[in-house]
């Protein structure tokens, strides 16, 4: 008798945008990608970003004759935000939604775009995430809490990411993206290691693996030098090395292979006041930090990796994450349970407890080298 059981066997999966364009000047081509896809668009974005791109945004889609309108972000994605952007468009719904500026920006452009049943072409304005690439967006509520996290049918049809914005863009920005793609290699491998599932619900691939790997190489490499790029606001070749690892490699290692603890603390970082209101990378980088201590990593490389994070900001404690102070037992107390409700904390190879991230949260306070 066959063994063969009626069960769907996992697969591994691997997804991505259709398209990544990227380099000086690379928003001229915005309109040429739009007009492949449908002769109608709107660009949907915050007042400070519409006075940025959309000029030039409308002068490329006019050139590849496309139709364009535009709609205004309030700047909070909330669930009641979408539904007012989707009342705006639905007597004229456009075939493209061309969503611009940082991770809300693009997010609530792929939210409204879902509803429209529209293609989406992202427009990265700063190199904070990895956002522009990803199929999932996520609502908060009136209060800034997260409500949910949801998921496009598919990936960005086009990424168009133009390195004389973000050369331009405040440093700090920089870094968080930094901070957020420094986590991808360690957390896909543990992923991969726990048998975890990738964003699509498959397992991960050799290919996911591999840019995890490449992504970690190019941001020790050339974060650097980037960050003294950014700082003369004039892209180079560091910067384009940079901007890749952080927007492209780094939602490519994300979506296909998994997230581990350290963006499992970002449920519980978000919680406590002064570290809430950091910058979603920041919040990871701390985190690598833990998810590194629970996996016991030689005392040379974490001193080693902690001196990256002195010379280019990022956080090394609590205190330099927002707190601006010791952390109270309660605050990471509160910290481990919540990181412990994050399905992520699953993918790691033996079973977590709050104690465990205690205890990690602890020795890297402890940790800090002056």
């Amino acid at each position: 008798m066959s063994n063969t059981s009626n069960a769907s066997p996992l697969l591994r999966v691997f997804g991505g945008p259709l398209r990544y364009l990227q380099g000086p000047g690379a928003l001229h081509q915005l309109g040429a990608q739009v007009a492949s896809l449908a002769p109608s668009a709107v660009l949907i974005a915050d007042r400070f970003v519409l006075d940025l791109v959309g000029e030039r945004v409308a002068a490329s889609c006019q050139a590849a004759g496309v139709r364009m309108g535009t709609c205004e972000f309030s700047g909070n994605i909330t669930p009641a935000e979408v539904q007012r952007l989707e009342g705006q468009l639905a007597q004229d719904k456009p075939g493209v939604v061309i969503a611009a500026g940082g991770g809300k920006g693009i997010d609530v452009g792929k939210a409204v775009a879902k509803t429209l049943g529209a293609h989406v072409v992202t427009v990265p304005t700063v190199a904070s995430n990895d956002a522009p690439t990803s199929k999932i967006f996520v609502l908060y509520d009136e209060h800034h809490r997260l409500l949910s996290v949801e998921h496009m049918t598919h990936n960005p049809a086009a990424v168009v990411v133009d390195t004389e914005l973000i050369a331009a863009a405040p440093v700090k920005l920089l870094l968080a993206g930094i901070g957020d793609a420094l986590s991808k290699k360690f957390e896909v491998e543990r992923c991969a290691a726990a048998g975890g599932l990738n964003i699509y619900g498959g397992l991960g691939t050799q290919a996911a693996l591999a840019l995890a790997d490449l992504s970690y190489r190019s941001v020790r490499e050339h974060a650097e030098p980037a960050i003294q790029a950014v700082q003369r606001a004039t892209p180079d070749a560091h910067l384009e090395s940079l901007v890749e690892a952080t927007v492209l490699l780094s939602g490519l290692c994300f979506e296909n292979g998994g997230l581990s603890v350290s963006h499992a603390m970002t449920r519980g970082l978000s919680a406590i006041a002064g570290a809430a209101t950091t910058l979603h990378g920041l919040q990871v980088a701390y985190g690598l930090l833990v998810q590194l201590t629970l996996e016991e990593r030689e005392p040379v490389f974490m001193a080693e990796l902690r001196g990256f994070y002195r010379r280019t900001g990022l956080p090394q404690d609590l205190s330099e994450l927002g707190l601006g102070r010791a952390a109270t037992t309660d605050e990471i107390e509160t910290i481990a349970c919540l990181t412990m409700t994050a399905p992520h904390v699953r993918n790691f190879p033996t079973v977590l407890s709050a104690e465990h991230i205690a205890s990690a949260i602890r020795q890297v306070e402890a940790g800090r080298e002056g």
